[in-house]
């Protein structure tokens, strides 16, 4: 059926539906938003239950199709959009509703009246969007802030040194998705994590890892992060043993050390804007 301006398949009776929604996009720094949609995605078995109608909130001219040709024949064409999906956990805990997406283009106002239109038909009471942003901060750091529609929507993010959000300047879709919660009385809040300039390419498992240690507090769910840890840990070592090799790399993040202004929002609009002073790893390690 479609609704809502998405293609849903079914509308599954899930317990207390906990609803987190990672975004591809401006908001999606080191891919931490969509990837840690992805994680729960493939850990939790999450089943899809419907699409983004892509004609209605994307331009193909910007956000082109991917095609897949092969000895001169078209094999698939995806274009861009997202799937919603269910999954249901087991021990009593809140079941989930997950949405992985590239960040519309279009009729954002629609888009986030849906998506409302959407979760309440799921009774979804909770809604958490997921972004990450290039910042003054260094690997070892891992700072997530968050904004939240009303002091009532997680009181436990103070005590987990979460720190909030103060910022002005152009926002992503998470922005109006909150402000709509307002409105409807829906409890919402958004988690930013802060990404180094200098690990652009990389996978940050470590934020990987604490974001999805915090999603499973605030959701009451299990969700075991191990493999993330371990993942971590590997890349730290390589992180570190390249800047003990690399006189430069030192000096830039001595540098950094200097100017790190925990949460600095302005960092974002200034990655928007374009920054000349962005160090990544890779300059490191390909030869100039």
């Amino acid at each position: 059926m479609t609704e809502y301006g998405f293609h849903i398949k079914e509308y599954p009776e899930l317990n207390r539906p906990f609803f987190i929604i990672g975004i591809e996009g401006w908001g999606n720094a080191l891919n931490v938003s969509k990837g840690m949609i992805s994680y729960l995605i493939d850990t939790l078995k999450a089943e899809p239950i419907g699409e983004i109608n892509p004609d209605l909130f994307y331009r193909y001219d910007e956000m082109r199709p991917e095609v897949e040709i092969e000895a001169g024949e078209m094999k698939n064409i995806s274009p861009p959009g997202g799937t919603f999906y269910a999954a249901r956990l087991e021990g009593g805990a809140r079941d989930l509703v997950l949405l992985k997406a590239d960040e519309p283009n279009l009729r954002w106002f629609q888009f986030v009246n849906d998506l409302f239109g959407f979760s309440e038909k799921m009774n979804v009471d909770t809604i958490v969007t997921l972004g990450s942003m290039y910042d003054n901060v260094l690997h070892t750091d891992r700072i997530i802030s968050a904004l939240k529609t009303s002091d009532a929507v997680f009181p436990e993010l103070e005590k987990k040194n979460i720190t909030t959000v103060t910022y002005q300047g152009p926002g992503a879709i998470h922005s109006l998705i909150n402000s709509e919660g307002i409105k409807q009385g829906v409890r919402c809040a958004s988690l930013w994590c802060h990404c180094p300039y200098y690990l652009q390419g990389a996978t940050h498992f470590g934020l990987l890892a604490h974001l999805g240690a915090l999603l499973a507090s605030l959701g009451g769910f299990e969700l075991d992060i191990k493999d993330l840890e371990n993942s971590w840990e590997q890349l730290h070592t390589q992180i570190q043993e390249l800047i003990e090799n690399s006189p430069e790399l030192q000096t830039a993040i001595q540098e950094l050390r200097k100017a790190k202004v925990r949460g600095s929002w302005a960092s974002m609009k200034s990655t928007v804007e374009g920054d000349g002073n962005v160090i990544s790893l890779k300059d490191f390690l390909e030869p100039k």
